[in-house]
């Protein structure tokens, strides 16, 4: 008898060698597994366009005709099928490169078929480049004809195997006519499905296979994605409040000397209500004797190192218990170049208020190495800043009472958990900060065990960046406009893509970049720095450091600039090849300028094509300056899979939950996992059975993506 938890094999009409098949091409192992592998899109029977109407470039057409001829041309890579598709009022031309030995043979002139894609324009004339094609042919055994047929993913082996879409479609339904709906238990409770108004999930997994209407389908879509949305809330939140119960944090419970002076006598400026919010809220979690585990996101300026530094003069304040040994603070950053500069700018706001402060990283070697060392081993380095060196086993702390990491997704997770084990009386607090905003949905689901803070306001005066779109005919223009900013003593980052530091044609734009500078701004009266990924740690930091003091008024550079340069008198940010770029990437690279009290411009140049993604990326750059709006287009544009810092996490894969589109529902669900969990922690209650057995009979294998530890 099947059932859900059943070989693939054993269905009727799979067998072993389709069973292979599944496995391999889909990953459907179980009779669950297929019922859950869902349509990526639908056809709809009853509309069809004919040959003659289709006169757009892009748009996606369905047609039903006679297939009048069958070609193959050209030959090695440049082999081609090409095909004539007749209905009554014209002919389609119909073009595959791929899989054209296999196609010749399954396709048959005279018969004819069903052809569904995106319409493209050659030589005057409109064809359909490797469209989905299948037999038009009535209903056969227990398959009725209907309007909405699904079509699932396919491939050539799936086809031959007689597995295409219209296979899929036979095996789907023979389960579905096999299964009872108690095999498919209900896992929402009634309450939920009467206030949402939700199909049964039965009907829903049914319905999202073979709709009878729109409106069926759209049911089943929402419910099946609330469903999916809610366990997920339901796993963060859970773990989240295990883990707040059962890690013990060092209890820090007084604001004394180190935070006070320096807010009273050393900081240089006044703090936004957003960073005093913030430091309110991180201050209430370092009293309470739990771990934090707190993501502070910030803009590029919004003042992050300072909530940091004061976060880490909390900590320096408090002492342990039971020895009265005063707690110590760890900063890491990504690079060297961040890190020197974080060690810079803190060594010099807290002064004279005799904290010791030291720079460790894979640079520092010898007796300057065990020097630091050996501070941090006793306890009389208060504050130590580096680099991946900070988690090397040979570093050892008297005392750690918190650590806080920059540029976060920079870090693996097993790197950053390092951190927790540096103190034998338990796991330092965390504070994990990073200046590329997150959208709601993603911290929503890649940060939703952790307490998140955003400092969203930047520091009164700043003067909003103008950003400018130019292509490559204007350059002469760029250039006068920099030759006006360096006379009138500014500064000018010159920025080339490095998208792979072994790819020698980006080396080669950027040496020739370089050398075309060098040109239009000759020495004496001008100097250039040079900075990419290939030179030595030593030479980088020369270079870096000219131009930090104004020896050099331009900087030609790849990426490597992208965190941990503040020059507050650079004004001008040109970016070559800015289509190139991710929408984060060129967001951080803007905010190396507008540091200062002058205006800053950032500067755009691309090339004179660009994709419908690349000019959506340089429109939202020029558009807005505000991280937030650019990183929920980023999202929209790139998937939640592609979003910096998701990679190393685990890719955030759902069956229908799409984060880009679907913020409602993530919304819905999160509120009410949350008021659920609140009434009932442990799930225990009756109408909550259903979500408890839900949760332990698929969770165990569910991934959280944002475990720090």
């Amino acid at each position: 008898m099947t059932n859900l938890d059943s070989n693939i094999e054993f269905l009727k009409g799979v067998g072993a060698h389709r069973a292979d098949t599944l496995k391999s091409e889909l990953g459907i192992f179980t009779c669950r597994d297929l019922l859950f592998h869902f349509p990526f899109r639908y056809v709809d029977r009853t509309k069809f366009h004919s040959a003659r109407d289709v006169h757009q470039e892009g748009e996606t057409v369905q047609l039903r005709g006679v297939l009048r001829r069958l070609e193959s041309l050209g030959e090695g890579r440049a082999k081609r099928l090409v095909g004539s598709l007749r209905d009554e009022t014209g002919v389609m031309e119909l073009v595959w490169f791929q899989g054209v030995q296999w196609l010749e043979k399954s396709l048959c002139v005279g018969k004819e078929y069903i052809v569904f894609g995106r319409v493209n324009a050659f030589n005057g004339r409109f064809n359909i480049t490797h469209p989905e094609i299948e037999e038009s042919a009535p209903a056969e055994g227990n398959v009725p004809a209907r309007t909405f047929d699904p079509v699932y993913p396919s491939t050539e082996k799936l086809t031959q195997k007689g597995l295409d879409a219209k296979g899929l479609r036979k095996l789907i339904r023979l389960l579905l006519d096999t299964l009872k709906p108690a095999d498919l238990p209900e896992t929402l409770p009634d309450y939920l499905l009467a206030q949402f108004r939700l199909s049964s999930r039965w009907a829903a997994v049914s319905n999202i296979h073979f709709p009878e209407n729109q409106q069926e389908l759209d049911g089943a879509i929402r419910r099946l994605k609330f469903e999916e949305l809610l366990f997920l809330q339901l796993r963060i939140l859970q773990l989240r409040t295990r883990r707040k119960d059962a890690t013990r944090g060092f209890l820090f419970e007084k604001i004394g000397d180190y935070f006070n002076r320096f807010y009273q006598e050393k900081l240089p400026f006044e703090l936004t209500g957003a960073q005093k919010r913030v430091l309110r809220e991180i201050r209430a979690d370092l009293a309470v004797g739990k771990q934090m585990n707190r993501l502070v996101q910030g803009d590029v300026g919004s003042g992050k190192t300072v909530v940091a530094l004061m976060t880490m003069l909390m900590a320096l304040d408090n002492a342990r218990l039971s020895d009265g040994q005063p707690f110590q603070a760890c900063l890491m950053a990504p690079t060297e170049i961040l890190a020197q500069q974080h060690f810079a700018n803190l060594s010099d706001l807290v002064g004279d208020l005799g904290i010791q402060v030291g720079f460790l990283s894979g640079s520092i070697k010898g007796k300057k190495r065990e020097a630091i060392l050996q501070q941090l081993a006793t306890g009389d380095m208060n504050i130590v800043i580096g680099t991946h060196a900070l988690i090397e086993d040979w570093v050892q702390f008297k005392n750690l009472g918190i650590s806080i990491i920059d540029e976060q997704h920079r870090f693996g997770v097993e790197q950053r958990s390092k951190l927790w084990k540096k103190n034998p009386d338990g796991p330092p607090h965390v504070l994990v900060m990073t200046a590329t905003p997150i959208p709601r949905t993603l911290a929503m689901t890649l940060y939703g065990d952790l307490d998140i803070s955003a400092i969203d306001e930047l520091p009164p005066g700043r003067k909003p960046i103008t950003t400018i779109h130019y292509t490559e005919h204007h350059r002469l223009r760029v250039q006068g406009f920099m030759h006006e900013e360096i006379g009138k003593g500014r500064q000018v980052y010159v920025v080339y893509p490095m998208i792979d530091e072994t790819e020698k044609i980006d080396l080669q734009n950027l040496m020739t970049g370089f050398e075309a500078l060098s040109r239009d701004f000759p020495p004496p009266k001008y100097h250039i720095s040079i900075v990419h990924g290939k030179m030595k740690a030593a030479d980088k930091d020369f270079e870096m450091q000219r131009f930090v003091r104004g020896e050099t008024q331009i900087m030609v550079a790849t990426t490597v600039i992208e965190v941990g340069v503040n020059v507050p008198n650079a004004s001008v940010m040109v970016i070559e090849n800015a289509e190139r770029f991710g929408l984060s990437q060129l967001h951080q690279l803007r905010g190396r300028v507008g540091r200062g009290a002058e205006q800053s411009f950032c500067i755009l140049l691309t090339g004179f094509k660009l994709s419908s993604d690349g000019r959506e990326r340089i429109q939202t750059m020029v558009r807005t300056n505000d991280g937030f709006e650019i990183a929920e287009v980023d999202l929209k544009l790139r998937g939640p899979g592609n979003m910096e810092g998701t990679q190393q996490s685990g890719m955030l894969r759902f069956l229908l939950a799409d984060l880009a589109r679907d913020g409602q529902i993530l919304a819905a669900a999160r509120e009410i996992a949350t008021q659920i969990l609140e009434k009932d922690p442990s799930l225990a209650l009756p109408e909550h059975l259903r979500l408890r057995q839900h949760l332990a009979s698929e969770g165990k294998d569910a991934k959280v993506w944002s475990r720090i530890s």
